[in-house]
């Protein structure tokens, strides 16, 4: 930001002339420049500028088209034209607020001042929307560039329905509080200028917009708000059947939130009998159960895979579960022969069991 001051030679502004200073306010954690433009009568010439703070302490001198023979390092010389000149505060904090003094050095006439008063505000920053898992650690903050002003910090949340309800707060003298049903799950931080909001677990119920409200003196009340969007991770399970001798019926189901995409994948030579067919069920939670059926030739599982693929916004790449008969052939004829052996060691114990006892008798 900028603002300019006329200084002239008919009205000097001087902090004890009684003349009314203009009246800025920049806001923390950026650049300011204050600017002066001087008015010169006739015969007369600008031979030097100086920028003081209310303490007379110097920013900045320069003699015209020279360079800076004094400069701090709060602030930085703004181009200036003949009769103009700039400071630029570099990033403005709160000790920045109060008078700021430009001087010209005019000859003959001697001294001009114009002064301008600062005054510094904020803002209250947020991280932005939010998205978490399902059981996990939900985290909101915020922040306010005066904490000294801050006198409470309240939390609320408006659901999608519209209805607004406090969550928690924290204040100098009352400390924090959370308020029911969040108290079991929900906890701010100690602080007044930076807050931080904790969900854990986190819950598809707490999915909303959060809104993040300073109560400062003497600026007022200042908020920023953000959404939460809570995820349920899929957990994709493939089943199948046998329809007939040669055709197998592959099911997919991933129950998620927001709802699932299912592909499916089939290596080799597509055997597949036609297009997958997907179907969906919302769930009283909020989830969604997405189920894809598909029907593949039987002799295609014995020397190639098939694959479901399930993609979610939750996920940084698709989750694979692969189907493979192979084993549950394999698994039922390893069964057929355990259970053969078994019978047999039971028949031969029987038998050497007789024969031990005939040999008794």
């Amino acid at each position: 930001m900028a603002a300019a001051l006329c200084v002239s030679s008919g009205a000097v502004q001087n902090k004890r002339s009684g003349v009314r200073s203009p009246h800025l306010q920049a806001l923390v954690g950026l650049p300011f420049t204050i600017g002066c433009n001087l008015t010169l009568g006739p015969q007369e010439s600008l031979a030097q500028v100086r920028w003081e703070d209310e303490k007379n302490q110097p920013l900045l001198t320069y003699r015209p088209g020279q360079a800076a023979s004094f400069i701090s390092h709060r602030v930085d010389q703004t181009p200036s034209q003949q009769y103009y000149s700039a400071i630029t505060i570099k990033r403005v904090e709160p000790g920045d607020k109060g008078i700021y003094l430009c001087k010209f050095e005019v000859y003959p006439t001697g001294l001009r001042t114009g002064t301008v008063q600062l005054s510094i505000t904020a803002r209250v920053t947020m991280e932005g929307n939010k998205t978490a898992v399902s059981g996990k650690l939900a985290m909101l903050s915020c922040s306010y560039g005066l904490p000294e002003s801050v006198q409470q910090v309240l939390w609320k949340k408006t659901a999608e329905q519209g209805d607004t309800s406090n969550v928690a707060s924290f204040a100098k003298r009352a400390g924090a509080t959370v308020t029911e049903p969040f108290r079991e799950r929900v906890s701010v931080s100690h602080t007044l200028g930076e807050s931080h909001l904790s969900i854990k677990p986190v819950r598809t119920e707490d999915e909303g917009c959060y809104t993040c409200e300073f109560n400062t003196y003497p600026e007022g009340s200042r908020s920023a708000t953000a959404c939460l969007t809570v995820y349920v991770l899929p957990k994709p399970e493939v089943t199948y059947r046998t329809v007939s001798e040669d055709v197998i019926e592959a099911n997919c189901t991933a129950l998620a939130r927001p709802a699932a995409e299912i592909v499916w994948n089939v290596a080799g030579d597509n055997k597949t009998l036609g297009p997958a067919v997907s179907s969906s069920l919302q769930q009283g939670d909020g989830t969604t159960l997405v189920v894809s059926t598909i029907l593949i030739q039987a002799d295609l599982l014995d020397d190639q895979s098939v694959k479901c693929l399930v993609f979610h916004q939750g996920l940084d790449s698709p989750m694979s579960v692969s189907m493979n008969i192979k084993i549950g052939k394999a698994l039922a004829i390893l069964i057929s022969v355990t259970t053969v052996a078994t019978i047999l060691i039971i028949c031969m114990c029987i038998c050497l069991w007789k024969c031990f006892i005939r040999r008794d008798d």
